[in-house]
């Protein structure tokens, strides 16, 4: 790469200023049509947007060798940054400064100032010792235990998000009040943001197989029993209890007569052939309020046609459950997807799709993944049957090598695939509704397009003239989601229809996003997503799989602690769900609190570090 000279260097800088400038009166409808709030931020977007479209290593290579600026942060300001840069050179060879000093400097100190602004008034204050916000997905468990609600505020929370893919209205609205409660407590002021989950494209049913379940022991390695199989043994036709935690395997509920059961003591003993034509024993070791529990030596494989035998008496079981199968599929299969959502035996290498007009969508050669990417197939031809219905024949091309199991329900991406399929759903639309009434931000999944931003904003506004509170309907936060390839390809524009809206912020869905892109891209492709946004000056949310081992293990990975370091450099961090999520959180707080304000972003502010004083 050629060294630039000094002249060189400002010849480049006035033409990149010439065409930043050109650019936002090009782009300068989009510029006046968002909120006042977001006006400097987008024509901000609109200058980074144009920056990018250049290679600036050979001037960035220039002013690190005449030690200036490298323009390594410009996202915040990207003009007076280049202005900046320019005075420099120009002070470096003893010519005055083209442009103001003091407009330059306070254009610098104004959009860092900016961007907090709009993250205070979308998600709340953070605290004074941290620059991020902690996001906390409730679980149901939140809408009845005030006390587990209390402590995730105790330990950190700044916002409470609620998932309206699951539950209904009135678990959300105790879910929220539980929340007010809890802050109101603790004197201090929580967001409550809700998820609308957006149109979900998932496989179709899969036919159910036998009748047929497993009472299972547990075996040392040298195949000594160490827990026994145990029947969970209940009346028919009466509701079945709780089991209480045992160890080892699950106990298996079985349905008997209700004579039969009485007449079962504490010792009694229970025999029968399994399905496989193997003799089996049980003994009756506790009774319950409305069931007893029996033990056994051996597994046993038990269907609803399975004759228990005690005291020379016999009892047919009943209650268990089809048992749920699953398609298995190798490198190299063929999978037909279908628009027709008939179950099919796994046999058949036939699945449907919960959402038709997709299937109808797919073109050949096109990538469908399955379950998260665990499954990638290529689009190899496309049919319509006699009965109307759409096929597309796949070929698998990623799978385990011994196969890979397909189940009814998992999710499927088609990041090659133009969907017409609307953002909001008319479940959606219904929770949006709720959200706008009772919540703080919604956060809004399946932003490919500024369409469907504009969705978006029109169904709020409807929402609000039919509101009899349309301020804070208009006031409701909107955090768009990005989480497909449309989403990140169209970002600038994306941002931009979102910008007529004044409380807006990003999520980056980091899960969605690595299925969509690949792995590898997702190295750089959530810091370019938060570029950008801090370009516009509009807070983002990190999302996904942020101390997630913490959350459902008590333990964090090393690598996910230096992963949420990262993750706090944006205006908030989404924790999900799990069992020791109040410890995620305390822990994330004190990582918050030790980084501080030092790191935002790709910009690294040099504070004092302690540990390394007076070592030498």
């Amino acid at each position: 790469m050629a060294t630039m000279d000094s002249a060189a260097a400002l010849a480049t800088i006035d033409a990149l200023i010439d065409d930043l400038r050109a650019s936002a009166d090009e782009h300068r409808a989009l510029i006046d049509a968002v909120h006042p709030t977001h006006r400097a931020g987008a024509e901000n977007l609109v200058h980074y947007q144009t920056l990018r479209e250049h290679d600036l290593r050979p001037l960035q290579a220039a002013l690190t060798a005449i030690g200036a600026t490298r323009l390594t942060s410009t996202e915040p300001t990207v003009l007076p940054k280049l202005q900046a840069a320019h005075n420099i050179i120009k002070a470096l060879t003893g010519a005055p400064a083209q442009f103001p000093i003091e407009q330059v400097g306070a254009a610098l100190a104004a959009a860092d100032d900016q961007l907090e602004d709009n993250a205070t008034a979308l998600l709340g204050d953070a605290d004074e010792q941290s620059h991020s916000r902690i996001m906390v997905t409730l679980p149901a468990e939140a809408a009845e235990d005030l006390d587990l609600v209390r402590g995730f505020v105790d330990a950190g929370m700044d916002l409470a998000r609620i998932n309206c893919a699951h539950d209904d209205a009135e678990t959300w609205k105790k879910m929220i009040d539980n929340v007010r409660t809890a802050a109101d407590e603790a004197g201090v002021d929580i967001k409550i943001s809700m998820d609308l989950a957006g149109p979900k494209l998932r496989t179709g049913a899969i036919a159910p197989g036998p009748e047929i379940s497993r009472a299972r022991v547990t075996r040392t390695n040298y195949g000594k029993v160490l827990t026994p199989s145990k029947l969970w043994i209940t009346p028919e036709g009466a509701e079945v209890p709780e089991m209480p935690e045992l160890p080892g395997r699950p106990a298996l509920n079985v349905q008997v007569d209700e004579q039969w059961y009485a007449d079962l003591e504490v010792d009694s003993r229970i025999t029968l052939t399994d399905t496989r034509g193997s003799r089996r024993e049980f003994f009756v070791v506790e009774e319950f309020e409305g069931a007893k529990l029996a033990h056994g030596q051996q597994n046993a494989y038990i269907s609803n046609t399975t004759l228990l035998n005690s005291n020379w008496v016999k009892a047919r079981v009943s209650g268990i459950p089809a048992s749920e199968q699953r398609l298995r599929l190798h490198p190299g299969d063929q999978l037909v997807l279908t628009t027709d959502p008939a179950p099919r035996q796994p046999e058949e290498g036939i699945i449907g799709c919960t959402l038709p007009e997709a299937v109808e969508a797919i073109e050949k050669d096109q990538p469908v993944l399955f379950d998260d990417g665990a499954i990638a197939a290529r689009a190899v031809d496309k049919r319509t049957t006699d009965d109307g219905h759409t096929e597309v024949v796949l070929e698998i091309t990623r799978a385990k090598p011994d196969g890979t199991n397909l189940a009814a329900y998992k999710g499927i991406n088609l990041p090659a695939t133009e969907l017409p399929l609307p953002s909001l759903t008319e479940e959606d639309l219904q929770a949006l509704e709720f959200v706008a009434h009772n919540a703080d931000i919604a956060n809004v999944s399946f932003i490919r397009t500024p369409d469907d931003v504009r969705f978006l904003l029109d169904s709020l506004e409807e929402i609000a003239q039919r509101s009899a509170d349309p301020d804070r309907v208009r006031a409701l936060g909107l955090v768009l989601k990005i989480e497909t390839i449309p989403g990140y390809e169209n970002l600038a524009a994306v941002l931009l229809e979102g910008m007529k809206h004044e409380k807006l912020g990003l999520m980056i869905a980091r899960g969605d996003l690595a299925v969509e892109l690949g792995f590898e891209r997702m190295a750089e492709v959530p810091n370019l997503i938060a570029l950008m946004a801090e370009a516009a000056h509009v807070p983002v949310v990190m999302a996904t799989q942020v101390l997630e081992s913490l959350a459902k293990s008590g333990l964090p990975s090393r690598a996910e602690i230096t992963d949420a370091a990262f993750a706090l450099r944006m205006e908030a961090v989404m924790l999900n769900k799990g069992p020791h999520i109040t410890a995620a959180i305390k822990i994330l707080h004190s990582i918050s609190r030790k980084l501080g304000r030092s790191q935002r972003k790709n910009r690294q502010m040099l504070r004092k570090i302690r540990s390394w004083e007076n070592t030498l």
